[in-house]
């Protein structure tokens, strides 16, 4: 099964990404406003946007379904990307996949209710293509927005231990998820 190209909902255009997307995803995905929580993943180059794209695109190939590049209904206009994408070391491996939900808006956006909007669109697409699979959404303690975000649409925090790969050895990572999650399934989400 396959979510199509394209999903609406109240406010938002959801579209797969496509190359030409590069420039306006870039544009918000450097924004500095975006990473307080994690300022080293901060991308510098549209080279690293291409790379993002393309693993979105292998996710839509392989799965039906991947990251969104998010418009607004009204304009048209690109405010971010987001949606759910399958993870793991070895996705056909039931044991250890996972959706992951992750979305970044421009921060001229933030405070609306959209990545709520863009949320509740992801989980229902990612249950009509697998709800055998859990979903987890996965951030820094810091990052309440995202933490509030989590919670109104339904995931509970299940596991909280130092964040892998922080530089800052003293940052938390929160993991929340649609039920309870396997130690492979928790694994996953500490990678």
């Amino acid at each position: 099964m396959s979510t199509p190209a394209e999903t609406r909902t109240d406010r938002l255009l959801l579209r797969r990404p496509e190359p030409a997307d590069r420039d306006a995803v870039f544009a918000i995905n450097a924004d500095p406003r975006l990473w307080t929580h994690f300022p080293s993943l901060r991308p510098t180059e549209p080279a690293q946007i291409d790379t993002m794209i393309e693993r979105w695109l292998r996710g839509w190939e392989s799965r039906g379904l991947g990251s969104w590049v998010v418009r607004l209904r009204e304009t048209g206009e690109v405010i971010g990307n987001g949606g759910c994408t399958m993870i793991g070391s070895d996705p056909d491996d039931p044991a250890a996949r996972l959706w992951n939900l992750g979305y970044r808006l421009s921060a001229d956006h933030h405070g609306r209710g959209l990545a709520t909007e863009l949320s509740r669109a992801a989980l229902a697409a990612a249950a009509r293509i697998a709800s055998d699979v859990p979903v987890i959404a996965y951030l820094v303690a810091h990052n309440r927005a995202s933490a509030g975000v989590a919670e109104k649409v339904g995931l509970q925090l299940v596991h909280r231990a130092p964040d892998p790969g922080n530089p800052d050895p003293s940052v938390t990572r929160l993991v929340y998820a649609d039920r309870p999650l396997t130690a492979a399934q928790l694994a996953t989400a500490m990678r």
